[in-house]
């Protein structure tokens, strides 16, 4: 099996693209925290500021409802970069941190691309959000 070489400028725009729009989604004040939640497709979800600094902002992204009681509630843990202007998920469940690169298999039966994966999947929710989500007012 040829081994997979991850695509830097590939995963820096699509870091790009969710950085932009992520921003457009959390929260104005950059303060821990602060907090919104909105609506979309019958499912509520919250995006909380955890960690603000000069150059970084970490932020939590949870399904809220409908209560899923069979399995854990989704959520991403995504660090904002201000200087660079780019977005990556930091972790997601029980996976706290992605190699770029994983060997096939493994141990834990990560996909070679985990990490564009994770990536990617934040960017088509953050485009679904924005096309039919509504957003409540900010929970603090």
């Amino acid at each position: 099996m040829k081994r997979y070489v991850p695509d830097f400028p590939a995963m820096m725009r699509l870091n790009e693209m969710n950085y932009a729009q992520l921003r457009r989604l959390i929260p104005r004040e950059d303060q821990v925290g602060s907090a919104v939640a909105f609506d979309v497709a019958g499912a509520t979800y919250r995006i909380e500021t955890k960690e603000s600094t000069r150059y970084t902002s970490l932020v939590c992204i949870q399904q809220i409802f409908p209560k899923i009681t069979y399995w854990s509630m989704p959520t991403l843990n995504v660090r904002l970069y201000h200087d660079a202007l780019v977005a990556e998920v930091c972790s997601s469940q029980q996976i706290f941190r992605f190699k770029a690169r994983y060997d096939y298999p493994n141990k834990k039966l990560h996909q070679r691309d985990e990490k564009h994966q994770i990536n990617q999947f934040l960017a088509d929710w953050l485009r679904f959000c924005l096309v039919e989500g509504t957003m409540s007012v900010p929970v603090y």
